[in-house]
């Protein structure tokens, strides 16, 4: 066999090797992470106020954002969020809880997508009467938020868990329930809490729970009249839940926390 005859099939070689390498890259980059994401809420998660929340709830405008973004496949979502409900009515002897297991169980069918839970509750604690529990201490909520947490990770042990901060509401705030500068107060004491209880789950469940969102209380105090609902009561106008414009800033900032985990 002359020198022409091996160059050749050294280039062949090549460029059959070149090929097969960058067919493994390829298919490595278009590997891609399927999302089972379950929202657990209030008012605000539900879509309170919304024209239409099947179709405008944070839960579905941070699913469909999600769903663009770079390494995500298919992105499920089940929206567990209930207006007026707190820690307490989440506790997992609940018959809310229940419901929340099962709803979870017939989303998540796949082992081989990854399972989220994103978990905004806090609101409806801090009033000072109306909700369930109300108004709830700073340890009764941490203590809530861990059972939750210790019994979801127990049924679904793959799982992922984001506890997101409760947003902002303006310190009139007065419906069937009240709340007031006195619960607004008490809302924020809850956030040195989430920030101990994810750090309390770095040894014995590392990677699994995360601090959530930080940003939007701020984000909606200082833009309540663009992105909240000014409502009627007690105690004159006030600003709870977000309008269509606010809930797609708040999947936003949700988005943000849940992108982290997947990255």
């Amino acid at each position: 066999m002359n020198r022409i005859s091996l160059f050749g099939i050294f280039l062949l070689s090549l460029f059959t090797l070149l090929q097969m390498s960058g067919t493994a890259k390829n298919n490595t980059a278009e590997k891609k992470i399927d999302l089972d994401i379950v929202f657990i809420g209030n008012s605000i998660t539900y879509g309170a106020n919304l024209e239409n929340p099947k179709q405008d709830a944070p839960p579905v405008i941070a699913s469909e954002v999600l769903r663009k973004m770079k390494g995500i496949g298919s992105v499920s979502f089940s929206n567990q969020g209930r207006s007026g409900y707190t820690t307490v009515d989440y506790l997992p002897t609940s018959p809310t809880f229940a419901e929340v297991v099962k709803s979870t169980r017939q989303l998540h069918q796949n082992p081989d997508h990854l399972l989220i839970f994103s978990i905004k509750l806090g609101t409806n604690d801090s009033a000072i009467e109306g909700p369930k529990g109300a108004p709830v201490s700073k340890e009764a909520y941490r203590q809530n938020m861990k059972s939750i947490v210790d019994e979801l990770l127990r049924l679904f042990p793959g799982c992922k868990i984001v506890l997101q901060q409760p947003i902002w509401y303006s310190p009139n705030t007065q419906n069937g329930a009240k709340y007031l500068a006195e619960g607004l107060a008490r809302l924020q004491s809850y956030f040195p809490e989430l920030q101990s209880l994810v750090k309390s789950y770095s040894n014995t469940n590392k990677n699994q729970v995360f601090s959530g969102d930080q940003k939007a209380f701020d984000y909606f105090r200082l833009n309540y009249l663009t992105d909240l609902t000014p409502e009627e009561g007690k105690k004159g106008t006030f600003y709870l839940h977000p309008n269509k414009k606010g809930a797609t800033r708040l999947a936003e900032f949700w988005v943000g926390s849940i992108y982290k985990l997947v990255r």
